[in-house]
């Protein structure tokens, strides 16, 4: 595999013949075949061979105790690899622990916090189930309550989110949890200045930003946020089985850990003290370090701009179709590399056998995500909506 990794195509060409360079990227740094068209990263991103190679080279290694470290993480504390994550997401390595996905982050969060029966969790009514789970267990087990917020699907514009959130704070509310994107439709949320607000309110925020980082550019210390959980393995290039907790300073001695082994108690740890979770593998954090370098090779502000360039390319070729409900905002601030519609049960129970039988991977629902990333071929959406257009009537 390490022998099968070739370097990354000169940036030069990408100056020069854009599509040429997107083009030789796919085809020799990701594994992906000429068939396979990938439209659902925003389910689970691909791995491009470099990240595959550090994962199996890890493993190799640690199967060969050549080295002088214990080939796992649970009890270490991984200095340098949440020091390359916090400097990719802007913020102390000191506030950052590394988990297994968003959704144990969020649950970390969710059970951890001192809350007593009667204090209200506010959350949208757009939340992935591994945001809003953890709360709902809360509210069966210890009497909180949960209470959602109708989010505009498409909004008029980012003060119109801010209020409604914000609006909807009553004085038993003690927490605010919602996503910076919402995984339903791909909307971008004003995070900082919804924070903000809140934390004038005594309000604690807690931020699903599973599709934030690798989708659009942002640093965790400027969303004054007071918790943030990620997936790197969406949009940043990483394997499954790693994951991101971002703690504020303040919240550090308030959390309660929820796996714990001997340091749980040493607050000097600050972060890491709720990543000593016993043995894992740290292939799949080398594999995540990986990743960000590869972001990096090509530049974020690049990828961020293919991503949305080809969102974009998605949404003008939706709005051209009668039959679909756009749930994407017109104004393109409000949306990264995903693209929403609502589409008829018929029409899309049509387009899915046709996507199917064409080994397109789609988002299986008659609400609609379509996904971009550097790896997405142009000709993959128009494809897209030239199924769409053919299964009218069918």
């Amino acid at each position: 595999m390490a022998a099968a990794v070739a370097p990354m195509p000169d940036l030069k060409l990408l100056d020069t013949a854009p599509e040429a360079y997107w083009k030789r990227l796919r085809e020799e740094q990701f594994l992906l075949p000429d068939w396979r068209a990938y439209m659902n990263n925003g389910s689970l991103g691909v791995a491009p061979r470099p990240v595959v190679s550090a994962v199996e080279a890890y493993l190799e290694r640690g199967a060969g105790m050549v080295g002088s470290e214990y080939p796992r993480w649970g009890y270490e504390l991984m200095e340098s690899h949440r020091q390359e994550a916090a400097a990719f997401l802007g913020c102390s390595f000191e506030n950052l622990a590394l988990t297994h996905n968003a959704t144990e982050a969020m649950s970390m969060v969710a059970q951890g916090l001192d809350l007593a029966s009667g204090d209200e969790i506010l959350m949208t009514d757009q939340e992935h189930t591994g945001g809003k789970g953890s709360w709902l267990l809360r509210e069966a087990r210890h009497g909180l309550r949960v209470r959602t917020v109708e989010v505009p699907l498409p909004p008029r514009d980012s003060g119109q989110l801010v209020d409604r959130l914000i609006g909807a704070i009553g004085p038993r509310t003690k927490v605010l949890s919602f996503s910076g994107i919402l995984t339903t439709t791909g909307l971008v949320m004003p995070v900082r200045e919804i924070c903000r607000a809140a934390r004038v309110k005594g309000v604690i925020t807690v931020v699903d930003g599973a599709h934030m980082h690798g989708q659009i550019p942002f640093r965790i210390d400027e969303l004054e946020c007071d918790f943030l959980a990620g997936s790197p393995h969406k949009w940043l290039f990483a394997p499954p089985g790693c994951g991101l907790l971002y703690i504020r300073d303040e919240m550090l001695d308030r959390l309660w850990p929820l796996v714990t082994t001997e340091a749980w108690t040493n607050l000097g740890l600050k972060a890491a003290r709720f990543m000593q979770v016993g043995t894992n593998s740290r292939a799949v954090l080398e594999g995540m370090g990986a990743g960000i370098r590869f972001a990096q090779a090509i530049g974020a502000g690049r990828v961020y701009g293919r991503i949305h360039e080809l969102a974009r390319r998605a949404r003008g070729l939706a709005a051209g179709i009668s039959e679909l409900e756009l749930l994407t905002p017109d104004d393109d601030r409000l949306y990264g590399g995903l693209v929403a519609f609502r589409m008829p049960k018929a029409l899309f129970e049509a387009f899915a056998k046709k996507a199917a039988a064409e080994k397109m991977w789609v988002y299986g629902s008659p609400l609609m995500r379509i996904a971009t990333h550097v790896h997405t071929r142009p000709q993959d959406v128009d494809r897209f909506f030239e199924l769409i257009r053919g299964s009218r009537g069918a």
